[in-house]
């Protein structure tokens, strides 16, 4: 007997094995869908990989499905060309200064902020969360012209750092909104017995609230992780020498038809590592996602 087959006498010792069985055999159809629906969504994904490792004249004239009749045509010189591009090696090491500083910058501002709106009392406080609330509806598409003319003005236009801020500056409102939500839950005991003991309130913050609020921080890093490197918009906007990698691969999408074998590996590549990092930290999402929901 399976330890969760164990598991299931335990708690119900009076359910024979039959019963367990067809319950089983009635949850199949529902389990079967949800198999289908998943390879289904990953069609594309599976498509993008084995055409990266197609030569371009075999995705021509045959599509990526003749690697299940050829798999003798897969060949990895496609990643190699593609590492040996500086055109897209640099735009990726563009994207990854873009993405880690948009997103340590707006967490360590939003962490600070979080924590002064949940625990510290100042005039206007409540009003101020108000205000964080209503940022939340401000389409980012509607600041795109406003903000361009500032950063003309003062000279941040096409610069790494104007991007940086910008996806800072479009990120500290759910930023401040999770993390203070999940902040409020924490026992007020602890933070009470520390003062009593004459921590300060930076020492709280740091000693305290930022190790429980793990769960949170993680979360937010892989929500604002996946927009600052997935973006195209803002840096197709704010920047023109500037480019990542998103910028770069569709600037290549002019010509498609003849250099496929250095996009379709860019592009996966640039789906992978947003995957790995999901994966890395998924443990903490769904934490994340239920911030502040249940007190």
């Amino acid at each position: 007997m399976t330890a969760f087959e164990a598991d299931l006498v335990e708690r119900d010792p009076d359910e024979s094995a039959a019963t367990r069985i067809a319950r089983g055999l009635g949850r199949a159809p529902v389990h079967l869908v949800l198999v289908v629906i998943g390879l289904l969504w990953l069609v594309p994904t599976l498509g993008l990989l084995f055409t990266s490792i197609l030569p371009a004249s075999t995705f021509s004239s045959a599509g990526w499905w003749k690697i299940f009749s050829k798999p003798s045509e897969a060949t990895w010189s496609n990643y190699v060309n593609l590492f040996h591009d500086s055109t897209l090696m640099h735009a990726l090491l563009t994207t990854a200064e873009i993405a880690i500083g948009g997103t340590v910058l707006p967490i360590f501002v939003a962490a600070g902020a979080g924590y002064a709106l949940a625990w510290m009392e100042f005039p206007g406080r409540d009003w101020l969360f108000l205000g964080v609330i209503a940022l939340l509806v401000v389409p980012l598409q509607m600041a795109l012209i406003p903000v361009f003319h500032l950063y003309n003005t003062f000279h941040l236009y096409d610069t790494i750092f104007g991007l940086i801020l910008f996806h800072t500056a479009f990120g500290l409102p759910f930023a401040i909104f999770l993390l203070r939500n999940f902040f409020i839950g924490i026992p007020k005991d602890i933070l009470e017995s520390a003062r009593i003991d004459g921590a300060s309130e930076i020492r709280i913050f740091l000693r305290l609230i930022l190790p429980l609020g793990t769960p949170a921080i993680a979360s937010l890093a892989i929500f604002q992780f996946l927009w600052t490197w997935n973006d195209l918009l803002v840096a197709l906007t704010m920047a023109r020498n500037t480019q990542p990698l998103t910028v770069a691969i569709f600037s290549n999408l002019r010509q498609f038809g003849s250099n496929i074998d250095l996009i379709a590996p860019a592009a996966f590549f640039s789906l992978a590592i947003p995957l790995a990092v999901f994966l890395a930290f998924q443990r903490y999402f769904a934490e994340g996602l239920l911030a502040g929901s249940v007190k």
